[in-house]
Order: structure tokens, then C-alpha cells, then sequence
């Protein structure tokens, strides 16, 4: 899809009945290629969840030879990621990430136009900052998507048309994400670089199109790949421990 009808979505109301697929997506095979690991064991003093490393189509946190490799599929914007972000997340690393049984990757899919800038944002001061971001993003999700729903539609068509460098900062600043950012320790000027980088917004696009070609049948966000296995039916916490106490 293209990135204009991404922002698009943002001009509709941003009150979520749940968080389903663009099913109008296509692209490409995601790449294959290994991306190196960087840390392969925890600090000193510390465990398996102060290791984070970038993959391929996200971010990975804990043992890269875990027995159990969890990949979540989540959305930003997505209210139903948020609660398990709230619910589940606490339990996955306390449990099962810090001992090093399960690795769990964060794989962004993009579901409205601010899911674009959000990630820019999250990813913009490193891989170590990104799930700390992330999950900062999860516990403010309706104060940032409750400035946009405020926002008159003429004036995010006006967004809409301006050039593809200035679009994302001018979106993010609707929403206040440049001074969130700001109180978590990332400058104004560095998110608005971030904002503007192209080969990272082609990046997010195409990672996000490559979720329903590799998976025909994904239902939407959060969803979850459990050692190369796409969970059916999976969008809980609740549904998500059981099966990973039985891969273990």
C-alpha cells in the first residue's frame, strides 16, 4: 500500500472497534537474511531481558538461542495490543524472557497513518531504547491517538498533502509525540530527523505488507508466531501462556 493511503487512515476516526487486517495489502517475501546478533549474553549482573537485539523485521528481546522464540505482531495504535502489553508483557519477561527459556521479537504492522510515526519515534534512538519506547507508547496510547481524533479532517488532508519529508513530523506533532519523545530522552531535533527518513518509512511499509503475504491467514493484531508457527485464535494473554508453558 502506498504510504499517502496509510496517512489516510488517520483522516478517519481513530476509535478502534478492534484491529484487523488491510486485507488490500501486497508485497514481497520478507528478506531471509540473518542480521547479526550483537548481544549474546546478558551484562553483567544483569539477565536475559538487557539483551536486545535487531532482527530482520524487528526487534528481539532476550536469549537469541532460547528453546522458545515468541514473535508478536502488534500495532501501535491497536487498543487490544495495548492490553496485552499491560497484561501480558509484565509476566512474559519476569517469567519467561529474564530466564532465558523464550525469546520474544516485536514485529510492527501498520494499521492507521500514526502507526508510521509512532514506530519512526520508537525506533529513532536505538535498539536499546526501543522496547522501553514502545511500551511507553502502549501506557499513553489514548492521550497521543485522542489528540488526532481531535484534529479537524481539513486539516489532516492538509497533512496529507504536503511533501512525503515533512508529512510523518507534521502527523506526529498533531499528536504530540515530538514532546513525548522529548520528556524520554529524545530530542525534538532527532525525532523530526527520524520522522523524515524515507528508507525507514519504505521499511515499515514493506515490512508490514510482507506480514499477510508470509502469512495468508493472519487475523489481525496482536497476533502470534510461536517457533515459526502462526497461533490461531491468539490475541490474549490468557490464550498465549498456555501454549507457551506447552512448548517448553
Amino acid at each position: 500500500m502506498k504510504r499517502s493511503a496509510f496517512l489516510a487512515c488517520a483522516a478517519a476516526t481513530l476509535a478502534l472497534a478492534g484491529c484487523n487486517k488491510n486485507k488490500d495489502q501486497a508485497g514481497t517475501p520478507a528478506a531471509t537474511d540473518n542480521v547479526p546478533i550483537t548481544q549474546a549474553n546478558p551484562p553483567p549482573g544483569g539477565n536475559w531481558s538487557d539483551v536486545v537485539n535487531a532482527t530482520a523485521a524487528g526487534f528481539m528481546m532476550g536469549n537469541p538461542n532460547a528453546k522458545v522464540k515468541l514473535v508478536e505482531i502488534g500495532a501501535l495504535t491497536c487498543p487490544h495490543c495495548r492490553e496485552f502489553d499491560e497484561k501480558g508483557v509484565p509476566i512474559l519477561i519476569e517469567k519467561y524472557v529474564k530466564s532465558g527459556q523464550v525469546s520474544w521479537e516485536f514485529r510492527p504492522y501498520l494499521l492507521h497513518g500514526l502507526d508510521l510515526p509512532a514506530n519512526l519515534i520508537a525506533r529513532c534512538n536505538g535498539i536499546k531504547s526501543f522496547f522501553p519506547l514502545a511500551r511507553a507508547m502502549y501506557k499513553d496510547q489514548p492521550d497521543w491517538i485522542g489528540k488526532i481524533s481531535a484534529v479537524p479532517q481539513d486539516q489532516l488532508e492538509k497533512v496529507q498533502n504536503l511533501p512525503i519529508n515533512q508529512q510523518f513530523v507534521e502527523l506526529a506533532a498533531l499528536a504530540g509525540l515530538q514532546d513525548w519523545a522529548a520528556a524520554r530522552g529524545v530530542s525534538q531535533e532527532k525525532s523530526n530527523q527520524c520522522l523524515r527518513d524515507e528508507d525507514q518509512v519504505n521499511k515499515l511499509v514493506q515490512l508490514s505488507s510482507d506480514v499477510n503475504t508470509q502469512y495468508p491467514d493472519f487475523p489481525g493484531t496482536p497476533s502470534f508466531i510461536l517457533n515459526g508457527s502462526l497461533l490461531p485464535q491468539t490475541a490474549s494473554w490468557e490464550k498465549l501462556q498456555p501454549q507457551l508453558d506447552e512448548a517448553l
